[in-house]
Formats: C-alpha cells, structure tokens, sequence
C-alpha cells in the first residue's frame, strides 16, 4: 500500500534478505574485508557472527555476488544441526558431487577429488556455512578434516564460518582446540552506529525510485536508531511500518511522533496476551458471554475456542425452541381431539 502512495517502485525494507540493498556500514566494511583477506589467503576458516538480523546473510550475499566465478567456485549450506557424516553429504551435495550410499572413505575421497580437480583448473574453491551455531562438535571437527586436503603446499578448500553469537562460545571449547588453530581472522558485526541510519534509509529508498517523499526528518532517524538498537532486520520492520502509518496518515514528512507511535504499537502487540474464551454453563445469561476482547486480537485457538462455545449455546437454544415446539404441536394435538370428541355426539 505503502508503495503505491509513495510512488515506490517496490518494497525497501522487506525482511527477506535482498543483496541489491546491500549497505556497506562501518561493520559491514571490516566483515568484506576480512571474507576479501581470507579469500586471498585461500586456507583455514574465517568467521562472521553477529546478533539475529545483523546482515550476516546479506553480507554473504553480496559477496557471492562480486567473487569471479571463472577464478572461484562457492557454494553456501544452511546448516540445520546437521550430524557429521551428514554435513559431508551436505557437502558434497552443493558442489554436485554424488553421494548416493557411499561410505564416509568413498565420500571423502569423492570430495578430495573433487577439489584437486578444480584446483587444476586453477579455481580456488570456497564454502560458506552460515547458522554454524547449530552444528554440533563433530559436525565441525568433519569440517576442519576438509581444511586438510590439499595439493602440494596448497589448501585446496577455504571456509567461512557464519553464526549468532553463542558460537563463539562453542568455538572456544576445548573440543575445538585443533579448529581454533585454523581460524586466520573472525570479526563480530555490531549494530550500526546512530549516524548511519538516515544513509541506510535513504539508500534502501533511492534504489526503489525515492525522490524525498516521504522526508525523514532527524529526530525520526534517531528515534529509529533507539528503538531499533541498530540491528538491520529490526530497523527493516520498524520502517516498513511507519512508512505504512505514513500512507494511511496522508503524510509528506516524518517525524519522531510518528515513529514513537508505531513503536508504542509494536510493544503493545509483542505484550499482548490473548485470553482463551472458557464456554459458558448452559442457561446462562447471554450477555455473560461476551468476549471481553474483539475477535480479530485473538489467537486461533481463542477464535475456536470462542466459535464452539456460541455453538454450544446455539444448540442448547435450539434444543429448547424445539422442546417448546414439539410441546406445542402435542396440546394443539390434544385439544383438537378434544374438540372433535365434543362435536360427535351432535353429529
């Protein structure tokens, strides 16, 4: 909606990760370089954390999107807690390589061979595993195996490692001992500082046909900062929404009170609680069942449990209305027969 009233081209601040909005923040900067660094290096592992909706993924994104395919094969797995001799056949699934019912030796000779091949090519290549933090320890020790192979005084593959920040609390376990000392550089991505909001907006706006309708005035841009806490995928949502408040409100700028609105909106929908509706006892009064909030704040299990409470109202209604009809049928019934004995003797 909001797109069509601004005269957008699209949606800016969706919160699937898009690396045409790629922003090179100050932190974002420091993370290509040291992916730029490792690329170079051609060996070990470099790791990227940051909090949930930082731009891990976006950064990675945007570097796939610049590596020369001619001189650089990558290939990216999500992992999903993903066991160790599954995360080889992860492995050796993005590159293409077949698994079928190989053993571990097969697989791993597969994969070798798969890279000294590329390798004489003259391609480097590279694998990016992001949520690293689900990986459980012998996951990741299958992984540093891999960091082995090489061909002569050449690493033959080079990992980066991308995960929230508990995983460099599983990094520094003693179990991982032999992984650390592969890790050439790690960088964590912090928040994005409070002057780099308005150019985040702004460049995110510019390349969906923003021509300064709406205009953000300072105090929104900081208000946004604070309530977003400069982490990207919040900043996403908290935009998206006030420029949606923006289209409804007619508005041509953007000030800290709209901001403070739909950020008091959010907190009250993050607090909500929905009650679940207990059906009523039968025969009592109608107005005692009232819901006491709309049906379009609750939960689906409110809405049923609301639903099948009226239904069982409704069918003890229509219980009595049909006792009191058939009630009625039989004395119509019985005083017509009444009536029809007290004319036959006249008859």
């Amino acid at each position: 909606m909001y797109s069509e009233y601004y005269g957008f081209t699209g949606r800016p601040f969706q919160l699937t990760p898009d690396p045409r909005f790629y922003f090179e923040s100050a932190t974002h900067k420091k993370a290509m370089a040291y992916l730029g660094y490792g690329l170079a290096q051609a060996e070990g592992f470099i790791v990227v954390t940051g909090e949930i909706g930082a731009g891990k993924t976006t950064l990675t994104q945007h570097l796939l999107a610049q590596i020369d395919t001619a001189r650089v094969l990558a290939a990216k797995i999500v992992s999903t807690n993903v066991a160790g001799d599954d995360v080889l056949r992860l492995v050796a699934s993005v590159f293409g390589i077949v698994s079928d019912t190989a053993t571990k030796a097969q697989l791993l000779d597969r994969i070798e061979q798969f890279l000294n091949g590329r390798a004489r090519e003259g391609r480097k290549v590279l694998l990016i595993v992001d949520e690293a933090q689900n990986l459980p320890t012998d996951s990741l020790e299958e992984l540093r195996m891999l960091s082995n192979f090489q061909s002569g005084n050449r690493a033959l593959l080079q990992i980066f490692l991308l995960g929230q920040p508990e995983f460099r609390d599983k990094l520094a376990s003693p179990e991982l001992e032999q992984m650390r000392q592969r890790v050439i550089a790690t960088h964590h991505l912090l928040p994005m500082e409070s002057r780099e909001v308005g150019p985040y907006i702004e460049h995110r706006l510019k390349l969906v046909g923003w021509s300064g309708r709406p205009h953000f005035s300072d105090a929104a841009y900081e208000a946004l900062h604070t309530a977003s806490g400069g982490i990207p995928r919040r900043l996403n949502g908290l935009v998206e929404r006030v420029l949606v408040l923006g289209a409804i409100e007619q508005l041509v700028t953007i000030d800290a009170g709209q901001v403070d609105a739909v950020v008091h909106d959010q907190a009250a929908d993050e607090a909500f609680e929905p009650r679940i509706v207990t059906p009523i006892a039968t025969g009592a009064a109608s107005s005692s069942h009232e819901a006491t909030l709309h049906p379009a704040t609750l939960d689906l299990a409110a809405r049923i449990a609301m639903l099948e409470a009226q239904a069982e109202e409704q069918g003890v209604a229509l219980r009595r209305v049909l006792t009191l009809l058939i009630d009625w049928v039989e004395q119509e019934g019985g005083a017509a027969q009444a009536a029809t004995s007290m004319r036959s003797p006249a008859a």
